[in-house]
């Protein structure tokens, strides 16, 4: 029986701890943007979902690459539980930017080179999660899956580099003249993107770990089953 470990549990009560902590930098440490007002303070939520949705989708090419070198099925199920992460994380960086676009821009939506490729990358790794519960066998199903991560990938720097390869409205905040960001606006989205790296760490390890336990319990059935058998 493999051991228990809390660490999961630890990361992202941590990092629930720490974002909730940054609350005070977000609305009274940071000052209120003129333009915008206080609906700008959404950025502060906006720029960790999005970063770690990238991150999340970068931990699935690289356990997919992992499981097409060494077949392992603890580098499938890590991909498992990185994209489900990453999807939710996604729709929720949609939401908040749609959120803040309403603000910025006057619309809920335009079709931006930053904001297209975000919506067809979150379709992508949908497509991704919906292929991964098809019936098909286990070993085939975890092939085609790692194939289709490394591929889904192509996307992913491409909604990075969107607002620098084509003409978009989106603001760029960190740019070589310092993104237009006070120093204490950059220190509290630093922070905010520290503390959700602790959240995203966690949700990441606890479900790769229910996924593993799962796997134990459907080989110990087979198992069972086959000694019945006899």
């Amino acid at each position: 029986m493999p051991k228990f470990s809390p660490l999961p549990q630890l990361l992202a009560l941590t990092g629930g701890l720490a974002f909730a902590a940054c609350q005070w930098l977000i609305y009274a440490y940071a000052p209120v943007e003129q333009t915008l007002g206080l609906p700008q303070k959404i950025f502060y939520i906006h720029l960790p979902l999005a970063w770690w949705t990238l991150i999340s989708f970068f931990v699935v090419f690289l356990g997919s690459v992992a499981y097409l070198w060494r077949r392992n099925p603890g580098a499938d199920r890590l991909c498992a539980a990185a994209a489900e992460v990453g999807v939710l994380l996604s729709a929720l960086a949609l939401v908040t930017g749609m959120l803040w676009a309403r603000r910025s821009w006057g619309v809920w939506w335009t079709w931006d080179p930053r904001l297209t490729t975000t919506l067809i990358m979150w379709f992508i790794y949908a497509g991704y999660l919906v292929l991964r519960g098809l019936d098909l066998p286990p070993l085939r199903r975890n092939v085609v899956c790692a194939v289709v991560g490394i591929v889904a990938f192509l996307d992913v720097p491409l909604v990075f580099l969107s607002a620098r390869i084509w003409r978009s409205i989106h603001p760029a905040v960190f740019g070589s003249k310092g993104g237009g960001l006070e120093p204490e606006m950059r220190l509290t989205v630093i922070a905010c993107v520290i503390s959700f790296g602790f959240l995203w760490a966690g949700l990441v390890w606890m479900r790769k770990r229910q996924l593993d336990l799962a796997a134990r319990l459907d080989t110990l059935q087979q198992n069972r089953l086959m000694q019945e058998g006899l």
